[in-house]
């Protein structure tokens, strides 16, 4: 039995071995920016994970496409347009893709229930959309039909409160609408109250209501910006644009209990900190936090896996100005820095390890990149 158990046990692995090595390592990168300038929209690019080199495959004429979502099937982008006028400027944006060609069509647009639209995410049945209005407070659940059009709004909800910062926040910002992976519950970090907002979402009927805990609160001028969950789903992290820190918490059902602050910017930095982005490693092993401003780094962590805390593990220049968005490959292999007042995006080996990062020299020429994220290749 024992012989048998062994010789299954090679096998089994000679064909997840088999399997790893025949897997595509062509990816679809797809980069939201700020229109004007160098740019016109939506680009996309094909990217090769196994030696970090690209080519631009098309691109779509939009304006300020600043954040990006992709539909769980991988047939449709959506889009804020980050744009405004009196509340009701925004729009949000519905393309349809075509994996075999790299090529975004325009389907439609709606309004995106308020001004300055930054954030937006589909959820996992991929018959709603959830966007976040940064000037107005807002957000906004959008019905998608069968072939990805976007409908009229079916839920608006208005934050209300300040902070105590009073140049920046006056009033609510919200800044992040992410989902557990369950798709039971929406997370929506605000700069302006300094608050991440909990609402248990209805996958059936598009309709939200407060958690039983209505929020899980940011230390105050702390600014929560973005999001991220581990993925074994009992932690999740949270990084404060305005306070240049990283919040982790206990995450379960729906519940947040903060664990620990710890710094993303060096003491040594001056200037505007702006800490924009962040993401953890598809192993659980490291976080990635960007710092912009006078900072212009990628902070590291390396995670305790008995119980989420970080430690930092060092700070990885950006090489360019305001890096707003990053995103890691899906091979795990590189990280993708976007710069957005340097129009370019830097590719970084990613030591699997350490969690650290080394220039590879690359760059993709893009105008004001701001969100990066990927598409399976046919």
């Amino acid at each position: 039995m024992q012989i048998k158990s062994t010789a299954l046990t090679i096998l089994l692995s000679a064909l997840f071995f088999t399997g790893m090595t025949q897997s595509n390592p062509l990816h679809y990168l797809i980069t939201g920016t700020y229109t004007g300038g160098k740019s016109e929209g939506i680009y996309v690019f094909e990217f090769n994970s196994s030696d970090g080199s690209y080519r631009e495959i098309s691109h779509v004429k939009s304006s300020n496409p600043s954040f990006l979502a992709v539909s769980p099937d991988e047939k449709f982008v959506y889009a804020t347009n980050e744009n405004g006028n009196n509340d009701n400027g925004g729009e949000v944006s519905a393309f349809s893709f075509d994996k075999k060609t790299g090529r975004l069509t325009a389907i439609n647009k709606q309004l995106s229930g308020g001004d300055a639209p930054c954030y937006i995410q589909a959820d996992k049945t991929g018959k709603w959309v959830i966007a976040g209005n940064y000037s107005s407070g807002t957000l906004s659940v959008f019905p998608v039909s069968a072939s990805g059009e976007l409908g009229k709004a079916t839920t608006t909800i208005q934050h209300r409160g300040s902070g105590v910062n009073k140049e920046r926040q006056t009033k609510p910002h919200v800044h992040c609408t992410i989902l557990s992976e369950d798709n039971k519950w929406l997370f929506v970090p605000d700069l302006g109250i300094d608050k991440v907002m909990i609402y248990a979402f209805d996958s059936n009927t598009g309709k939200l209501k407060p958690a039983v805990q209505p929020f899980a609160k940011i230390k105050d001028g702390g600014g929560p910006r973005h999001l991220t969950f581990h993925p074994n789903n009992q932690y999740a992290y949270v990084i404060e644009e305005m306070g240049g820190a990283v919040d982790a918490f206990q995450y379960s059902n729906g519940k947040l209990k903060h664990i620990q602050q710890i710094a993303s910017v060096q003491d040594n930095d001056t200037g505007f900190i702006g800490s924009a982005d962040i993401h953890v490693s598809a192993d659980g092993k490291f976080l990635y936090a960007s710092n912009r401003g006078g900072f212009n780094t990628i902070a590291i962590y390396s995670i305790n896996q008995q119980n989420g805390t970080l430690t930092l593990a060092g700070h990885q220049s950006s090489l360019g100005e305001i890096p707003r968005n990053f995103a890691i490959d899906p091979s795990g292999n590189y990280l993708l820095a976007a710069n957005q007042e340097s129009d370019n995006i830097v590719i970084f080996k990613r030591d699997a390890q350490t969690g650290l990062l080394t220039d590879t020299g690359n760059r993709i020429e893009v105008g004001k990149p701001v969100c990066l994220k990927w598409i399976g290749k046919e």
